[in-house]
């Protein structure tokens, strides 16, 4: 069984769509019905939020980094024995970067490739029947998708919901809920993004919440009656994310360090890779029977203090990396380095393994899809293998030490290869995160 799909998408970031999005996970979820998330773009947290809305696994599409197969791989999985995906796409439905056609980052690529409709959240604030036509732009901009209808969010009145969707009928597409403005449903923020689902106080009534407004103000019936067909891509192929950095990954999984996508896991367990986690907030070293070390990325920034105290795990570390493979992504790199200086200009030594040095006081914001290609081999690969991801951080590099790059990277815009991370011995890091074998 291969359930069907809806994409919920807006014109632009800041619409809605993601409490949206979880209002529906959860309220399709009490119905009874067997729902699974999945996000458009690269972002680790908005999933965590639909595993907890759902109860099930949430994972990335990602039509930039990752091809066809793995696209169909992943949705095939999230659509086998459920009875309908709620995806959740990225900033402005349209919105892209240099690519192959179809293969742009933007969230209707996925639409496309995949055959589910697209529901647009629109905030109609300061506006009433111009809203339709945005609407109908969206409609009308790309022929490989479908606007399936449209909620609208931040409705100030009764007549004001009247009148947008008077403009909604005008061009012919069905309304399907209408939400008033509701500062209690936003959920809180740090300079990531959302707070983390496991760190969000009171999650579950939280999201119960958003089910209760959904349902009052969403046809449920009309939305699922919505959902298109899924159109699985390379049907059978099997495309490995990343290879396995080992056999038994010790991987830090803690406030700091939660950054990793579900597939690239996914990847490695179906390759019969074992997972050990272990948390060095907790003061714990990685398990000394492993033979890779993970330091996904996160939020080491607002712990520093703490893990420049947790004395086991960094002498367990650097025992650790003495033999065997370390790599650091992003959060994971900045601990690997000689000092983090936190948010008050305070510095704080790290594990000192690598010889970069970073700062979160001296902030400036770092976001974009990246093609690296290896320096050396190391646990992503072998020298020469070509990898894509993206970077969004907002701390900074104050000295890179005397460590060689680990990897050349450019930009989707056609920028010259630049040298980015570290690498000594057995140890690996950078700001960049990997999703896929570059095709």
């Amino acid at each position: 069984m291969t359930a069907p799909g809806l994409i919920i998408a807006a014109p632009r970031s800041g619409s809605g769509k993601t409490t949206i999005t979880l209002g529906l996970q959860r309220a399709l979820t009490r119905r009874g019905l067997t729902v699974r998330g999945l996000k458009c773009g690269p972002d680790y947290i908005d999933p965590a939020f639909h595993a907890a809305a759902t109860g099930a696994p949430s994972a990335n599409l990602d039509s930039f980094a990752m091809p066809d197969a793995l696209l169909g791989q992943i949705a095939g999985e999230a659509a086998r024995n459920t009875d309908i995906v709620i995806a959740e796409g990225s900033m402005g439905l349209f919105d892209a970067v240099p690519g192959p056609a179809g293969h742009t980052g933007a969230s209707a690529d996925v639409a496309a490739l995949l055959g589910w409709p697209v529901v647009l959240v629109i905030d109609v604030s300061g506006q009433a029947q111009s809203a339709a036509a945005i609407a109908l732009g969206c409609k009308l901009y790309d022929p490989r998708i479908r606007i399936a209808g449209v909620i609208l969010n931040k409705v100030a009145s009764e007549r004001h919901r009247r009148l947008v969707a008077q403009g909604m009928e005008r061009i012919g597409l069905p309304v399907l809920g209408a939400l008033a403005r509701e500062a209690s449903l936003i959920l809180p923020e740090r300079h990531l993004g959302l707070v983390q689902a496991g760190e969000t106080a009171d999650l579950h009534a939280r999201l119960d919440a958003l089910a209760d407004a959904v349902s009052a103000a969403v046809d449920l019936d009309a939305l699922v009656a919505a959902a298109g067909e899924t159109r699985l891509p390379g049907a059978g192929e099997h495309a490995a994310p990343l290879p396995a950095p080992g056999r038994r990954i010790a991987i830090a999984r803690d406030a700091a360090f939660s950054f990793v996508y579900p597939h690239v896991e996914a990847g490695w367990l179906a390759a019969g890779t074992e997972l050990v986690a272990f948390s060095p907030l907790a003061n714990e070293a990685p398990p000394p029977d492993c033979d890779a070390c993970w330091l996904p990325g996160g939020y080491p920034e607002l712990h520093a203090g703490t893990l420049a105290s947790a004395t086991r795990f960094m002498t367990g570390l650097r025992a650790f990396a003495g033999s065997r493979p370390v790599h650091g992504e992003c959060g994971g790199y900045m601990v690997l380095g000689r000092t983090l200086v936190d948010a008050d200009g305070t510095s704080h030594a790290m594990a000192g393994l690598l010889s970069v040095e970073t700062s979160f006081a001296r902030r400036k914001m770092t976001l974009g899809y990246r093609r690296a290609i290896l320096e050396a081999d190391g646990p992503l690969g072998l020298a020469g293998a070509g990898l894509t991801g993206h970077e969004f951080h907002y701390a900074t590099i104050v000295a890179q030490g005397e460590d060689p790059p680990l990897a050349m990277v450019t930009d989707p815009h056609g920028s010259e290869p630049a040298p980015a991370g570290s690498r000594r011995g057995h140890v690996t890091g950078s700001f960049f995160h990997a999703i896929a074998v570059a095709g």
